[in-house]
């Protein structure tokens, strides 16, 4: 038995965000329903990377609404939305990210829903927050990511902002959707009251910064500075970074640069005996260990550094972790069989209960798939 196995989530989300939030439920064993238009379905179906579709639906839709549940109706037609107020009725969670204003005119506003349910979790993404001058702009993840400084933490020195390439502020913030969405049904188990859990795209990737903006604001408010060339971040010292060998690339976290250089064997290293100089000094000592690393392949490298215990690492690309024995053993992907034929190749829940790894038991819905079944299951 999964942890969540009983507990009804219905999602009227999409995109990323919202949807991420109930695939880390529905891994767990919650029954999650997603509440989509008809024919088309929620928007997120269409958002495509490198134009990948299956089944109808693109291959972002896929990968985050693996065992989901999906039932077609339409919010503006009287009889559609009566039937699911008396679904919300019986829910234990809803979930949306719609704009703001927009659930208040369809009539399923938190206060309204309280009313048909005083025991549900409401659990809403915005972009920006409910109010204030950015309320309504589109909450959209490298918008988000720009607006909120990460970009100007990643790359080095002289590069324009870099935002990252992977839909961090999404993911983040669907995490704190869920943690906040768990804490409040504990919360329920013991008082019997539901509760309003909000987050925002902007809140949660500025809580991801949290330790570089408390330093940011404990430092004078001087701006952060990357390293030169190399930078893996804008407040750690040498030898934190990236390094070109011989062969391919070294990555070097973060340890006593003087016991890094004898066991290189780097002399010019043993010069830099003062700690704080390895943040000040940062850009020198870096070309130091660039031109000194390059001599030599990573394996190599890895060889000596590895057994004297400094922390570091080879940098591999997709084609080499996937094919690694380390990544292997984890069992990391799956495959789920669609309606079509066709497969998603795909991964799993990150989530390990009780020694077991957590797969799916069913792929992504096709756009109101279980509509009737769920009419006559909960008697709509």
């Amino acid at each position: 038995m999964r942890p969540l196995e009983g507990l009804l989530v219905l999602e009227f989300a999409q995109f990323m965000a919202g949807p991420s939030a109930g695939l880390k439920l529905a891994d767990l064993g919650a029954r999650v329903i997603k509440i989509e238009r008809p024919v088309e379905g929620e928007a997120g179906r269409q958002i495509a990377l490198k134009n990948l579709f299956l089944d109808g639906s693109s291959l972002v839709f896929h990968t985050v609404n693996r065992n989901k549940d999906s039932y077609a109706a339409n919010l503006k037609d009287p009889d559609d939305l009566e039937r699911v107020k008396k679904l919300i009725a019986q829910a234990d969670v809803m979930t949306h990210n719609f704009r703001p204003g927009v659930m208040e005119k369809i009539g399923l506003d938190y206060n309204t829903v309280q009313q048909l349910n005083p025991k549900l979790v409401y659990a809403t993404v915005t972009g920006y927050g409910t109010v204030g001058p950015w309320a309504k702009k589109p909450g959209q993840d490298l918008l988000i990511q720009c607006m909120s400084g990460f970009a100007n933490l990643t790359g080095n020195k002289d590069d324009n902002p870099v935002p990252v390439g992977a839909a961090l502020s999404d993911l983040i913030t669907g995490t704190h959707l869920a943690h906040g969405i768990l804490a409040s049904l504990i919360r329920k188990e013991k008082t019997g009251q539901g509760a309003l859990v909000e987050v925002s795209l902007l809140e949660s990737t500025l809580d991801f910064q949290f330790e570089v903006i408390t330093t940011y604001l404990n430092d004078g408010n001087q701006q952060p500075v990357r390293a030169k060339q190399g930078s893996a971040h804008a407040y750690l010292g040498a030898p934190y970074g990236i390094y070109k060998t011989k062969d391919g690339y070294l990555a070097l976290a973060m340890g006593s640069l003087l016991k890094l250089g004898e066991v290189l064997q780097c002399d010019k290293l043993a010069e830099y005996t003062d700690s704080d100089s390895w943040f000040t000094k940062r850009d020198d000592i870096m070309d130091i260990l660039r031109s000194f690393l390059i001599k030599e392949t990573t394996a190599h490298w890895l060889d000596i550094l590895e057994q004297e215990g400094i922390w570091c690492s080879d940098v591999f690309d997709y084609k080499t972790l996937l094919n690694h024995d380390a990544y292997k053993v984890l069992q990391w992907d799956q495959k789920l069989q669609l309606l079509s034929g066709e497969e998603v190749h795909t991964t799993r829940c990150p989530i390990r209960v009780n020694d077991e790894r957590v797969f799916a038991s069913k792929p992504a819905p096709r756009v109101g798939q279980h509509t009737e079944d769920i009419i006559k299951e909960f008697n709509l």
